[in-house]
């Protein structure tokens, strides 16, 4: 078990503590529903620090990661980020979707799912071996001495000016700086990015920094969320979650998640995935948006019917504030994957109508 190193400004905050992939962390400040309205109206400060932070170094990195990620490299720039990318088998299943911080051609950070860490960390050491990298790439793992928050909402620009992170305003998406000074600290990395749909930035730095950074924000009328927020947001817009939507036996043409290149030549797992095309899908990731007034919502394993037929299982559901009723993300038979289609989903021997919809569930 691993704890958030923000663990006790969160408790102060009299957040609910649970568990979310083998990381003690807070799950809630008081309301979820209403942290998730705060980051679409104005601003919410989270803690991500259960997330991987990996740093690849060397002369030969950026063509070492090349081999593994499955989008090219040749598009990345120092001082942006690249992605959403993914490590994947030799099935062209997911190993991890990730993003890279290209600090230079020759130092990179890697940020993945706190569920994959160690896997992560063990395929990566696993091919540098295998493809003959071992004197000229190092791999570390900075998971434990990096803490990682977001600012996140429309108001984000807004509340990072009042703790004195000015020099941020000006950042591109998925832009970020390096070195900066707060309060007499250096600040790891600050990037334009997130996994809201909204404006904002995440942050990396030593762990006593962005505890007082994470207060600060707080004090600066950030509303401090928690991961069933974070949840309920990346639902709305679609975007996967590994162990929900994307694992190792799933690839990305069925999980409609564009993480490749279908011209780059080769990578792990470009055989697989060229197959997978060729040959097509039985199923794709869809939307089913509720009927208003259904007040059950749809979890992971629920089914999915047109008529008495079964046609696909929901992989992840929550109540949408924004649309004020129930979503999921499911997979569907392609038979019968056509957005607007009629469809049921059984829940507790009860069948709720809902529609198929394509991404993202709502418009930013």
């Amino acid at each position: 078990m691993r704890y958030s190193p923000l663990i006790d400004v969160h408790r102060a905050l009299g957040a609910s503590i649970g568990e979310f992939a083998g990381v003690k962390t807070a799950l809630d400040f008081g309301n979820p529903v209403e942290e998730h309205v705060a980051t679409r109206t104005s601003a919410t400060v989270f803690d991500l620090s259960h997330m991987g932070r990996i740093e690849v170094e060397g002369i030969a990195s950026q063509e070492f990661l090349d081999k593994l990620v499955a989008k090219s490299l040749s598009k990345s720039r120092d001082g942006f980020m690249f992605g959403p990318t993914a490590f994947l088998n030799e099935r062209g299943g997911f190993v991890d979707d990730v993003m890279l911080y290209r600090v230079s051609n020759v130092k990179w950070l890697v940020v993945c799912n706190a569920a994959n860490v160690s896997k992560v960390l063990n395929w990566m050491e696993k091919w540098r071996k295998e493809l003959g990298y071992t004197t000229n790439v190092s791999i570390r793992d900075r998971t434990e001495d990096l803490a990682m928050i977001a600012v996140q909402g429309p108001k984000s620009v807004e509340v990072m000016k009042r703790v004195g992170l000015e020099e941020v305003a000006e950042l591109k998406p998925l832009q970020f700086l390096t070195g900066l000074k707060w309060r007499g600290s250096a600040i790891h990395i600050v990037s334009r990015s997130g996994w809201t749909g909204e404006d904002g930035f995440e942050i990396l730095g030593e762990p006593t920094v962005l505890k007082s950074l994470f207060k600060e924000l707080v004090d600066a009328g950030c509303k401090p969320a928690g991961l069933i927020a974070r949840d309920s947001l990346r639902i709305e817009m679609g975007f996967c979650l590994y162990g929900s939507e994307i694992d190792e036996n799933t690839n990305p043409v069925e999980a409609r998640y564009w993480v490749f290149d279908i011209d780059k030549p080769s990578y792990i797992g470009k055989e697989a995935l060229d197959r997978v095309l060729s040959e097509g899908v039985d199923r794709v990731r869809l939307g089913v948006r509720m009927k208003k007034g259904v007040k059950f919502v749809p979890r992971a394993g629920y089914r999915v019917y047109v008529g008495n037929k079964e046609v696909g299982v929901v992989t992840s559901g929550t109540f949408s504030p924004v649309l004020g009723r129930a979503i999921a993300q499911a997979y569907i038979s392609s038979r019968y994957a056509i957005p607007g289609l009629e469809v049921e989903i059984e829940i507790r021997g009860r069948r709720y109508r809902g529609k198929l919809v394509d991404f993202p569930f709502i418009k930013r």
